[in-house]
């Protein structure tokens, strides 16, 4: 008896000394990971969900054994708040989307993915406008951050399935049926070139990964961000302008019902697709929130499917492939209602000069509401003058064809930013020759006044120009405004003999050359066309006579130099290409020299540079505050 009682108080001390709960320690970044862990990021669900489904007595196994009972309790609950029950609910859908899903396998979306998607969608959609607190009022929660990504992911997969259906819809449905949900017309403000209307691609941006690009800039948001690409132009096209190709897409899900329960009840969805350089934000559910957007995928798709690296060489060479006119490359749908920047590339280049300026300047938020991007593609192989002219000419008629009347702010205190010989055709583009080129065009003494008026006509738009009205700043970078030695350097002289002319020039040169002829047939010599890397010598009578031609006194210019092993001084050096001398233009408002070979644009230093000399541009031009 005594036995058995020394055994039972031995058993009631052990099981009072169990301890029911225990404590340990964690590593800070396991602490962050189990944190920020859910469906779409780990595979398993958040702690959060963990947790309401603890509360109802489910669990994860459950809910993925018998789906219906975990979600049809999850609904019924009364123990739960709606944050907690629709929080969960958008994940538990998320997962089992992502689970019958075939994405990976690259097989087409079945309709019960998309329902799950829709579902999940729907949830977070109630979560995020349909509960008690405003999106605001949880800024600093982590489940809200959570439910925002189901919500942008499930819009993501969604989107993608409406647009392989879109095509097949024809031009004037309103609504269609898709895996029991009625989807409605999208609306949309996305302008793609040549006014189409259903891109040929739409690529979500959270896919890409860009090589070459410094930076990817983003706007944290309500929608999932694509890249809208528009049918390919015809090859037959004239005109000089082009509009983007690839166009920046923010698609947002708005499920129908103005209350928690009809939201809830409805299985009526309408895509919104919104052109984020437009649309800062949107109004939901009667609350406005930030719209989210890429900034940097469409310019990088479109940079990485262009080609230019190959054809800029072709177009230098004056061989098959190449361009021969210049174009006018819009990085965004034209906006009336921005300041117009014009980016203008060096010899044997072409638009990826600007690969990080343009991207980064894009990327600066006081930047991007006031300036929108053109750039320059141009047939490096030409003379100077005919590029300029081609250029000027270009620039003219796509203005005339955004803006007839010539009144939009974006037509009016433009812009010039050039590189290298960029610059020097930008410098041009503001400056008046009068009369003091004339002085290098081919000539006779005893040429009759007749042929001699025919000759000055036909070389006055190569040598006479006044400066765009339309300009008030221009930005000069490692431009070679007198002309290098380098060019007569063996490499350059040997890539110069290379050069074929286009075909265009040569008929005219020959036509000049005609006019130079005597009565009884003969010249005194052919008449060489210097090519572009003949015009940028020092001792080249085109580059030696525009030196000094004055600068428009309505604009205002900026010189950023690159000093490439600096030696003594400053102007005894060189960007290894262009001499500082050849590079320095007294009365510009500001200069900078910069550690740098002849590629100066692309550092981080002169990036730096421009975007504050355009944010004392936009500045100067706001009306003043009251």
């Amino acid at each position: 008896m005594w036995a058995m009682r020394c055994v039972t108080v031995g058993m009631l001390l052990c099981l009072g000394a169990c301890a029911m709960v225990d404590v340990s320690r964690i590593k800070q970044h396991d602490y962050l990971a189990e944190r920020r862990a859910d469906a779409l990021g780990s595979g398993r669900l958040s702690d959060g969900t963990v947790q309401v489904l603890n509360v109802v007595a489910l669990s994860a196994d459950t809910c993925s054994k018998d789906f219906s009972d975990c979600t049809g309790t999850l609904v019924r609950s009364p123990g739960l708040t709606d944050e907690q029950r629709l929080s969960t609910l958008s994940e538990l859908w998320m997962a089992r989307a992502i689970k019958v899903d075939p994405a990976k396998s690259g097989a087409p979306m079945q309709d019960v993915a998309l329902d799950a998607y829709l579902q999940s969608a729907r949830y977070a959609y109630a979560y995020l406008f349909y509960t008690a607190r405003q999106p605001s009022e949880r800024a600093f929660d982590l489940r809200q951050a959570q439910v925002l990504g189901f919500y942008n992911f499930a819009v993501q997969r969604a989107v993608q399935r409406f647009f392989h259906v879109l095509p097949q819809l024809g031009t004037q449905w309103t609504q269609t049926s898709l895996a029991g949900w009625t989807v409605m017309r999208p609306q949309t403000d996305v302008r793609l070139a040549g006014d189409a209307r259903v891109p040929t691609e739409l690529i979500p941006a959270s896919d890409l990964r860009f090589k070459g690009l410094r930076n990817v800039y983003q706007r944290d948001g309500f929608g999932s961000d694509f890249v809208a690409v528009a049918p390919p132009e015809s090859p037959d096209v004239q005109v000089p302008w082009r509009d983007p190709d690839f166009v920046s897409m923010t698609g947002a899900l708005v499920f129908d019902g103005n209350t928690l329960a009809s939201v809830l009840a409805t299985k009526q969805v309408r895509l919104l697709a919104r052109d984020p350089y437009r649309d800062g934000s949107i109004t939901v559910g009667d609350r406005v929130v930030p719209l989210g957007a890429n900034f940097t995928a469409a310019y990088g798709v479109w940079l990485a499917r262009s080609g230019f690296a190959g054809q800029s060489i072709r177009s230098l060479l004056g061989r098959e492939g190449g361009i021969t006119t210049p174009r006018i490359l819009l990085m965004q749908p034209y906006d009336p209602n921005r300041l117009t920047v014009v980016m203008l590339h060096g010899l044997a280049s072409s638009p990826e000069a600007w690969i990080n300026v343009a991207n980064e300047v894009m990327g600066d938020e006081s930047l991007r509401r006031n300036y929108q991007v053109w750039e320059v593609y141009y047939p490096t192989n030409a003379p100077v003058a005919v590029n300029l002219a081609g250029i000027r000419k270009a620039l003219d008629a796509t203005l005339r064809h955004y803006d007839p009347g010539g009144h939009a702010r974006a037509s009016n205190n433009m812009v010039l930013v050039g590189h290298s010989m960029g610059g020097v055709i930008a410098r041009l583009l503001v400056s008046s020759s009068g009369d003091k080129l004339w002085g290098v065009a081919p000539g006779r003494a005893d040429l009759s006044p007749q042929k001699r008026a025919q000759l000055r006509q036909r070389l006055a738009p190569y040598l006479q120009f006044t400066p765009m009205p339309q300009v008030t700043r221009a930005v000069f970078l490692a431009s070679p405004h007198r002309g290098t030695p380098y060019a007569q350097h063996r490499i350059a002289r040997w890539i110069g003999n290379l050069i074929r002319l286009p075909v265009g020039i040569l008929k005219e040169a020959a036509s000049f050359s005609d006019l130079l002829k005597r009565t009884d047939g003969s010249s005194d010599k052919a008449w060489r066309v210097p090519n572009a890397i003949d015009n940028l010598s020092d001792t080249d009578p085109f580059i030696v006579a525009a030196a000094d031609l004055p600068i428009s006194p309505k604009v205002r210019y900026h010189t950023i130099v690159g000093v490439y092993k600096p030696t003594g001084p400053l102007d005894t050096t060189s960007d290894g290409v262009v001499p500082y001398k050849s590079a320095h233009l007294a009365g510009a408002e500001s200069e900078i020299a910069i550690p740098s070979w002849h590629s100066v644009q692309d550092t981080p230093a002169a990036i730096l540079e421009l975007r504050r000399i355009l944010a004392l541009h936009a500045a100067a031009l706001q009306p003043a505050t009251p």
